[in-house]
């Protein structure tokens, strides 16, 4: 299953506002740069993010955006559903347990249930995690590279 366009973006531009607003505020045009996405869709993104309290803008020069809570305090779903992107796998109607000619769908109970666990799943996930996962991830290949040299030296000792 996808995620829509929007959730994914909100959620790459807190990232990268994560990783990058230690050292005070990031521009949008800075995460724009980053990641690729465009400056019109982020402030689309930002004003939903900024109503529901998920970060904080400081205006003028030197000005950008912070997280407004912790990392640590901030769940992928908080994310998704702030820019309304939350993704109902049933095909019945928001609201309505009916599909068709007023029919309950066969696998309502099924869809309905995989929507809880995605939810309950993104839900256990914070930014922090996020930012630990690539920290490790990155560690790692540092490694892995730094032993790829190393076997590299030692073939060009034997030669």
């Amino acid at each position: 299953m996808r995620l829509s366009t929007k959730g994914r973006y909100a959620v790459t531009a807190m990232l990268d506002l994560a990783l990058n607003g230690t050292q005070g505020p990031v521009t949008l045009a800075d995460i724009s740069e980053n990641q690729g996405i465009s400056l019109s869709y982020l402030e689309q993104l930002f004003a939903a993010l900024r109503s529901k309290g998920l970060v904080r803008g400081v205006r003028g020069p030197g000005g950008g955006y912070y997280l407004g809570r912790d990392s640590d305090e901030i769940s992928i779903a908080d994310i998704i559903c702030a820019v309304d992107e939350w993704v109902e796998y049933t095909r019945c109607k928001r609201g309505s347990q009916t599909a068709h000619e007023g029919q309950r769908c066969l696998t309502h109970s099924l869809w309905d249930d995989l929507s809880e666990q995605i939810f309950d799943f993104l839900t256990d996930i914070s930014l922090h995690d996020l930012v630990k996962r690539g920290e490790i991830r990155e560690a790692a290949r540092l490694e892995k590279k730094a032993a790829a040299a190393q076997v590299v030296g030692l073939k060009d000792q034997a030669a």
